[in-house]
């Protein structure tokens, strides 16, 4: 841990505190992308101290073209849960409690075991439960979204804000997770539809890809553990009011918003 990496992330930290957004820490630092995870570790650790939360698990991000290229990126990144962060569907949520939220519809996996090294598609697919999602990212950072560098999202967890889940049910086959409609409707009305193939051709890639990045860092998926796997459309701002996601088979999760 180099000394600018504590310094990024106790400005992070101190963030999270006041809840008074910070500038890019890219303009005052230099960070590559193993020193932006090493940051994010290292925030973890004092989030985990104040809150008295646990990791919950892993969000994916950036599993398109166009938005591993707003971070000059040609991979996805991946973000902690924290148990703090892990909201019940039908739950409410404020506005107020958040920095600049977004939202993405997104399914959910949860594991049944620890994930082994280099754990193929069979494998994976016999160790998770699957559930219906949405997830609030947010950034601690000021006018964040499209505007960040890969070491400004790495380092302030991915943006991890809030993760919506519902209820898990039994995986489906693995060509079936490629073909999953989403539905997205905000007071009653439908405000955005997608599919799965979004999320690197299928969303058990992401899982895979998540599984394999943990490993080249000395971590592992274990069981319990919930992954968010990237969102199915392009991420919208959340504002108040009741969304509903539905992704047929896997089922529907809703949250209501206030201000």
């Amino acid at each position: 841990m180099t000394q600018a990496n504590q310094h990024v992330s106790s400005a992070l930290f101190n963030a999270f505190k006041t809840h008074q957004p910070i500038e890019f820490i890219s303009k005052s630092y230099s960070l590559n992308e193993s020193e932006a995870y090493h940051t994010q570790d290292d925030l973890i650790k004092q989030l985990q101290s104040y809150e008295g939360s646990k990791v919950a698990g892993y969000k994916v991000s950036m599993t398109s073209a166009a938005t591993q290229a707003i971070a000059n990126t040609n991979e996805p990144a991946y973000g902690t849960i924290l148990s703090s962060k892990v909201v019940k569907g039908g739950d409410t949520i404020s506005l107020s409690k958040l920095f600049s939220p977004l939202l993405e519809p997104e399914i959910l996996f949860k594991l049944t075991a620890d994930l082994p090294k280099d754990a193929d598609n069979l494998t994976i697919l016999s160790n998770v439960k699957v559930a219906a999602g949405i997830e609030i990212p947010d950034a601690r950072y000021i006018d964040w979204f499209p505007n960040f560098t890969l070491a400004d999202l790495i380092s302030d967890d991915t943006a991890t804000g809030l993760i919506v889940v519902g209820k898990f049910v039994d995986p489906l086959d693995y060509d079936a997770f490629a073909n999953i409609p989403l539905s997205l409707v905000k007071d009653g009305k439908e405000i955005a539809t997608g599919l799965s193939n979004e999320v690197l051709g299928n969303p058990i890639e992401s899982v895979k890809w998540l599984n394999n990045k943990l490993q080249s860092q000395d971590k592992q998926l274990k069981k319990d553990q919930i992954i968010s796997s990237e969102t199915f459309i392009s991420p919208l701002t959340l504002e108040e009011g009741n969304y509903t996601a539905s992704y047929g088979e896997v089922g529907s999760v809703d949250i209501t918003v206030t201000n």
